[in-house]
C-alpha cells in the first residue's frame, strides 16, 4: 500500500504518494520512492506527474522567485516549464508535457498563489518523512547572486545603526550648545555678587 502526504499552505496543496525504501530499513510511513505527486491550486487545472518532474519544476519556482526577490527581470524557460512575469502581480507558467500531441498548460497566478506554492515546496523539502534528491540546479546558481541580498542587509545592518547614532549625538549637543550661554551665567553672577 502506497503512503500519501499532503502539504498544504492557504489555497495550494501539495500532495505526495509513494513508498518507503525497505531496503534501508526505513519506517513504513516514510516515503522515499515518489510514484505520483499532485499540486492543487485553488481555481486552477490539477498539475500532477512523475518524480522526474518534480525536481525540475521545484527548481523552476525556486529560481524564479530568487529573480522576483533581486529585482532582475523573471523570466525562467525549461524544456518542461517557462515562467514569467505578466506584470508584478501576475505570472505566466507554462507546463509543457512530455506525452506528444499535448498542448502546454498555461496558468496565470498572482504573488499570493506564487508565494504558496514556494511554501508548499519548502515544507515538502524540510519534511523528515519524504526523501527526494535534491537536484543540481540551485547548487549551480552563483553564490554571489544566492547572497547578494543578504549581503546589501548586511552592509545596511553594519553602518546605518552607527550613522544615526551619530546624527543622534550632534543633533543633541548642538541643542545644549544652542541653548548653554557660558557668558550669560558670568554676568548673572557679578550683577548678584557685586564686589
Amino acid at each position: 500500500m502506497q503512503n500519501k502526504l499532503s502539504f498544504h499552505q492557504s489555497s495550494v496543496s501539495l500532495e505526495i504518494i509513494g513508498l518507503p525504501d525497505y531496503s534501508n530499513n526505513e519506517n513504513k510511513d516514510q516515503i522515499s520512492i515518489i510514484s505520483q505527486w499532485k499540486l492543487t491550486i485553488v481555481d486552477k487545472p490539477l498539475i500532477e506527474g512523475k518524480i522526474e518532474h518534480l525536481g525540475p519544476i521545484m527548481d523552476a519556482f525556486y529560481i524564479y522567485s530568487n529573480l522576483l526577490i533581486k529585482n532582475e527581470i523573471p523570466i525562467y524557460e525549461s524544456k518542461l516549464i517557462d515562467i514569467k512575469a505578466d506584470n508584478i502581480h501576475i505570472h505566466n507558467i507554462v507546463l509543457k508535457s512530455s506525452k506528444a500531441n499535448v498542448k502546454p498548460l498555461v496558468l496565470k497566478i498572482g504573488n499570493s498563489l506564487l508565494s504558496d506554492t514556494i511554501n508548499c515546496f519548502d515544507q515538502l523539502n524540510e519534511s523528515p518523512k519524504v526523501r527526494i534528491k535534491k537536484t543540481d540546479t540551485l547548487t549551480k546558481i552563483p553564490k554571489k547572486l544566492k547572497f547578494g541580498l543578504n549581503k546589501k542587509v548586511k552592509f545596511f545592518n553594519f553602518f546605518i545603526p552607527p550613522f544615526f547614532a551619530i546624527c543622534s549625538l550632534i543633533l543633541f549637543s548642538s541643542s545644549f550648545i544652542y541653548f548653554y550661554s557660558p557668558f550669560e551665567n558670568i554676568e548673572k553672577k557679578e550683577l548678584t555678587n557685586p564686589k
